[in-house]
């Protein structure tokens, strides 16, 4: 029977910025939006809404690691696998339980997203959910996981980049912003970025098991060239978004420094558990860009 620091370490903590950073992004745009608007800003229902948005978002994250470890561990996948704990994989937990626990974590997304619904009156945001859940649940589940058919940086730049960022406005503002689009662009990014790492330090196992990630279909040199481009764009973009008029986003560059750390241990050819200090660099980097993007675009505002 696991223990529960293994149930926290199978939730995989170093991923979770990839859930934070969409909100930390999209609710100071939407911040900056009511702002500048007539109508203003109702704090309690900015507050509640940003928290609710934060609830699935993590709900979402924690629910598609545990539904990995079911789905790859019951094929065997994560039997000779470097990196986190799996439940499944290494015996630890029952995959029954495993499954629960990640459709318990769906469940809780859910519940948000519906509260979400019902305070702004917009029910086809219920197929916006439907669709996450139904992403985060076949990524490695289903009969034809789109993640073993190299599709996982596709699915995450759209549901943790674009769809996070500009929902985290959206369902403030009522409206689909510009801006919103430009911090998806960058927060995705970053969040492939994570999987890029996760997925080249399983190369060798993925592609004994069968599982045909982007990372084994490409081979390593163009994965570590992939995580490069990934990496840096976003700090482009931060520039991009200070000249449209919001100059303080410049401080998105501050976190510049913190890149320099996974991208040498990356072009540096390291394989298997000498990658795992990118993965936490990589999810240290995209949290402290959106803390800092998020700052300047409220000081511009």
């Amino acid at each position: 029977m696991a223990s529960l620091n293994q149930w926290i370490e199978g939730a995989r903590p170093r991923t979770l910025p990839a859930a934070i950073a969409p909100v930390l992004i999209g609710t100071p745009i939407a911040y900056v939006e009511l702002h500048a608007s007539t109508n203003g800003i109702t704090w309690s229902s900015f507050v509640v809404r940003a928290l609710l948005a934060l609830i699935v978002a993590l709900a979402l994250q924690i629910g598609v690691n545990y539904s990995n470890d079911y789905s790859d561990g019951i094929r065997g996948t994560d039997e000779v696998r470097v990196g986190p704990v799996r439940l499944v994989g290494q015996r630890l937990a029952s995959p029954r339980s495993v499954k629960f626990a990640a459709f318990g974590c769906f469940g809780i997304a859910a519940l948000g997203g519906l509260t979400l619904v019902l305070l702004t009156g917009k029910w086809w945001l219920i197929l916006v959910g439907l669709a996450a859940i139904v992403a985060a649940w076949f990524y490695t589940g289903g009969k034809h996981p789109y993640g073993y058919a190299g599709l996982g940086e596709l699915f995450v730049f759209i549901f943790f980049g674009l769809v996070a960022v500009t929902g985290s406005t959206y369902v403030q503002t009522l409206n689909l912003s510009p801006l919103a689009v430009l911090g998806g662009i960058a927060s995705g990014l970053l969040s492939v970025a994570i999987l890029i790492v996760n997925n080249l330090r399983d190369i060798p196992t993925d592609r004994l098991s069968g599982k045909r990630t982007l990372a084994v279909r490409i081979g390593d040199p163009a994965t570590r060239n992939l995580y490069s481009l990934t990496i840096i764009a976003p700090f482009a973009l931060a520039v991009l978004i200070a000249l449209s008029g919001y100059l303080a986003a410049i401080a998105a560059l501050a976190a510049l420094p913190l890149a320099i750390a996974p991208l040498r241990i990356v072009r540096s050819g390291k394989q298997g558990r000498e990658l795992i200090p990118a993965l936490a660099g990589t999810g240290k980097l995209l949290l402290a860009y959106a803390v800092l993007l998020s700052l300047g675009l409220v000081i511009s505002g």
